[in-house]
């Protein structure tokens, strides 16, 4: 079944076309990461499925219903979106942060009901942050402070997360980290995450679906055993790859490469 989709999508920033005419189609239940160089569509595509940028042709679909009016609130029950670089205000609180992701679910007058601060320690457990839940978001490591921002996300109580590279500015023990908190609750819990990476061999890694893009179109889609070769690569970054087989022969990995010069 698919979690999202998106039919004959166009979406533009003033006169400048970003994505055109594309279809794409997002399984439920796995991990699909998106991959290209900068400026290819990557965000905007997420961006237009959580209802931040209004497309200007197309439709989308979010567990096959369109999303054209529907109320914004109304998505952010079904889909939780995580953009790149969010900013916390200062001194606030792990479990306040994550106390923002009820926001969808709360009413026009009231605070926080019993349900809703079930679902705040459950994200926060689940994210590996009990013992910081008291602790203000900027006296956390890099790989706590993203898996706050991620607890926040699993509060809104959605299938579907959305993430907009997750891992920009970590290390590489803390992406892993990151990218491990994501992969458990997809097994897990069945969520459908969904995130735009430029670390190849994590996307590799990690995802069970990888869509490539070019330039707002589709280049590869697939197991990144099938989608992730030279030519797609050639394709989508301009450059020559070495590529060998993980350990465990289960995906690609990019040894070397060098840029490919006209």
């Amino acid at each position: 079944m698919e979690a999202i989709s998106v039919k004959k999508l166009s979406v533009a920033y003033d006169d400048n076309l970003i994505i055109d005419n594309m279809s794409l189609t997002i399984p439920k239940g796995e991990i699909s990461i998106i991959i290209g160089a900068n400026g290819c569509g990557k965000s905007t595509l997420l961006k237009s499925i959580a209802r931040i940028i209004k497309p200007k042709r197309g439709d989308i679909y979010i567990n096959g219903k369109s999303i054209k009016g529907q109320k914004e609130k109304k998505i952010a029950t079904q889909v939780a979106f995580l953009p790149q670089g969010p900013i916390c205000p200062s001194g606030m609180t792990v479990k306040e942060l994550v106390a923002y992701g009820r926001f969808p679910h709360q009413k026009m007058i009231g605070g926080l009901k019993k349900h809703d601060k079930e679902v705040i320690d459950w994200a926060i457990s689940e994210t590996g942050l009990k013992e910081f839940a008291d602790r203000e978001i900027e006296s956390l490591s890099g790989g706590q402070r993203q898996r706050a921002w991620i607890a926040m996300t699993l509060a809104q109580e959605t299938d579907i997360i959305m993430l907009d590279e997750p891992t920009t500015y970590l290390d590489m023990s803390y992406q892993l980290e990151v990218l491990q908190v994501l992969e458990r609750l997809n097994k897990e819990k069945k969520i459908t995450v969904v995130m735009v990476l430029h670390e190849l061999n994590n996307a590799c890694r990690f995802a069970s679906n990888i869509i490539g893009l070019k330039k707002g179109e589709i280049v590869c889609k697939g197991v990144p055993m099938e989608a992730i070769n030279k030519g797609n690569l050639k394709e989508i970054y301009g450059i020559d790859v070495k590529l060998q087989l993980s350990d465990n022969k289960r995906y690609p990995i990019c040894v070397d490469y060098d840029l490919l010069r006209a």
